[in-house]
């Protein structure tokens, strides 16, 4: 078994009442060295097993692709934070549309902390996927219109005030590096654009697949990994996740009818639990913005990794015609 220190035990133990722990394996190893998440089957107690994401933070880590920097640092632990007030205030108000983990315990200490999490895959939450495809690029946008709606016009207390890693304000470096003059002279104005919307809501703010655990059958899905929650327009979630399932040529074939896809769930969910919002008007706002979304991404993706695949025509032509507009 993993070297676990008593505190440790105890904290997940009377999480859910459990004897003691059985064992730990590491499922994941947290970006950039923070730590890692673990699964941890326990005797006795509510449920047999937990996941438990470890951090610590020490010292700033060494990073994938050489962006080591103390403002990077403060970010990550800003990052952890913010997904621990997310599960201790605000988890709690998602309902089966939006599924998110159960929080059980948090455990702050001077190098890090815990945060217990109920094991999804004991709910039925046993796929992950690494493509998803039609019904299941599908599943997840209802997913996001659900918390979307749900989290409508709320403040982001305790939270990013503006939320997903890639935006402006935290990503200055990236910024600098980019070599695209024109989007580099551009990034201010389209950050502006997205953050004066008039309907604001909460973003999950790295809601790409790999954050998604399905059910058996591809029917339902749950999200996970909250660590740049925060204020912003849903659309930021919608071109991320897109981005994330979608190459090139799927983008531009596919693209507008999972955005329509995404948007009818979206004036569902309103109409049912939101009433004094207008429905038409968020998408009319923020369907314009769409493209605005990408682009920002794109802006943020191209100072970061010149090279990645996911820089492509169809983010070059969008970001192209959201310049000209700006």
């Amino acid at each position: 078994m993993l070297n676990l220190n008593p505190r440790f035990c105890a904290t997940v133990c009377s999480a859910v009442g459990a004897r003691s722990v059985v064992s730990a394996e590491v499922i994941q190893s947290l970006w950039s060295g923070y730590g890692e998440i673990l699964r941890v089957a326990l005797d006795g107690g509510a449920v047999p097993s937990v996941i438990v994401k470890r951090i610590r933070f020490e010292e700033p880590k060494a990073h994938p692709r050489g962006w080591n920097s103390n403002d990077g640092h403060a970010r990550k632990i800003r990052s952890y934070e913010v997904e621990m007030a997310w599960y201790q205030g605000w988890s709690g108000r998602c309902g089966p549309g939006c599924r998110v983990p159960k929080f059980l315990a948090g455990d702050r200490h001077e190098n890090g902390f815990l945060i217990v999490l109920e094991d999804l895959d004991m709910v039925g939450y046993t796929k992950r996927l690494q493509r998803v495809y039609g019904a299941e690029v599908e599943v997840c946008l209802s997913w996001l219109a659900c918390f979307h709606a749900r989290f409508m016009g709320e403040p982001p207390e305790r939270l990013w005030e503006v939320g997903t890693y890639w935006h402006l304000d935290t990503r200055k470096e990236e910024l600098e590096a980019l070599g695209d003059q024109r989007l580099k002279d551009g990034a201010l104005k389209i950050d502006r654009i997205l953050k004066n919307t008039r309907y604001q809501t909460l973003v999950h703010g790295d809601a790409k697949v790999a954050n998604f655990c399905f059910s058996e059958d591809g029917g339902k899905v749950a999200a996970v990994d909250f660590q740049y929650v925060g204020g912003g327009c849903g659309v930021k979630d919608v071109a991320y996740f897109l981005g994330s399932c979608l190459d090139d040529e799927s983008c531009e074939k596919e693209g507008g009818q999972f955005l329509d896809c995404y948007f009818e769930f979206l004036r569902k969910e309103l109409k049912a639990n939101r009433p004094s919002i207008n429905p038409e008007a968020v998408e009319a706002e923020w369907r314009e913005l769409f493209r605005f979304a990408w682009t920002d991404f794109y802006r943020f993706l191209k100072g970061w990794c010149p090279g990645h695949p996911k820089i492509n025509a169809y983010s070059e032509r969008l970001a192209v015609e959201v310049l000209e507009t700006i």
